[in-house]
């Protein structure tokens, strides 16, 4: 049995990964601890959370994400996303437990035309992406990096829901043209990660959908699954956003899965397929 301790367990994603891992309880031992569980942030709590367990896997899915507060409150975005990281690096160290941490497409600054492979210079724009980079500089080359984006999912907030909501409506529903990138379904994302750890792989590797497309494209998909009109969506600019939107987004933020497909596993559902299943299961299940 191999015992995983997943951090931020109440987030879209932590809640993904206890069902992923528990899918396969036969190989797993798992244990999830919320953001209200273990602040990850206090590095005594988070020595005596991982000498307690003793897990052999950590995975990390405990972040602050909210990228316009982060440029409100830097700090608490480097102690969440940066330092945070630093703290479980050292327990694990202490402990022989293997770090898995979650990161981001805005360690990059969206400036190119082709999708990102692993090995590409970073160059963050924004406090959120700049911590996430942080905490990525933490790791050890035992650990693993999961670099991710766009992700949609069943649990907590999300722009699925986002635009459902606004969807279920009347009216016009306006989303950008020029941003784009690769929607990630939560529960895919979170199935490739348990096959990384039961490969016992290292290093960085980004995981995100198959395909691309803008929140344009992805609002009228939406919608479109909705049963709704999808010329009820219209398209806007990135300047056309609300001033209070204050972090610098990637324009072009998409990740090719280099390392994953070069490694032999399975490419991830196309995100024009993988979404409107999202938003059947939602729409069965309720927002």
């Amino acid at each position: 049995m191999i015992r995983v301790l997943v951090t931020g367990a109440g987030g879209q994603v932590g809640r993904e990964l206890l069902l992923a891992f528990n899918s396969t309880s036969e190989l797993f031992d798992v244990v999830g601890l919320t953001s209200a569980d273990l602040d990850v942030g206090d590095r005594t709590l988070v020595q005596s959370a991982i000498e307690g367990l003793r897990p052999d896997v950590v995975v990390n899915s405990a972040a602050m994400t909210a990228v316009d507060q982060c440029e409100l409150e830097p700090d608490r975005a480097f102690r969440i996303n940066a330092l945070a990281v630093r703290n479980l690096v050292e327990a694990c160290d202490r402990y022989g437990s293997q770090l898995v941490q979650i990161s981001t497409d805005y360690v990059f600054d969206g400036e190119t035309s082709v999708p990102y492979v692993e090995w590409d210079r970073t160059n963050p724009q924004s406090v959120y992406g700049r911590s996430k980079l942080g905490g990525e500089r933490e790791l050890r080359p035992s650990d693993l990096c999961v670099r991710t984006a766009w992700v949609v999912g069943r649990f907590g907030s999300n722009m699925a829901k986002t635009v459902m909501r606004l969807g279920s409506g009347t009216g016009a529903l306006r989303f950008v043209t020029d941003q784009i990138g690769s929607p990630t379904v939560a529960s895919d994302l979170a199935r490739a990660i348990v096959e990384l750890v039961l490969s016992r792989s290292r290093g960085v590797f980004h995981l995100t959908s198959s395909g691309s497309g803008s929140w344009f494209d992805f609002a009228q998909l939406v919608v479109t699954a909705m049963g709704e009109d999808r010329s009820r969506v219209l398209p806007i600019l990135t300047q056309d956003l609300p001033a209070e939107r204050r972090a610098s987004r990637p324009k072009y933020s998409v990740l090719d899965n280099v390392a994953w497909r070069l490694s032999g596993f399975e490419a991830l559902p196309q995100w024009s397929d993988a979404v409107p299943r999202l938003i059947r299961e939602l729409a069965e299940g309720g927002l």
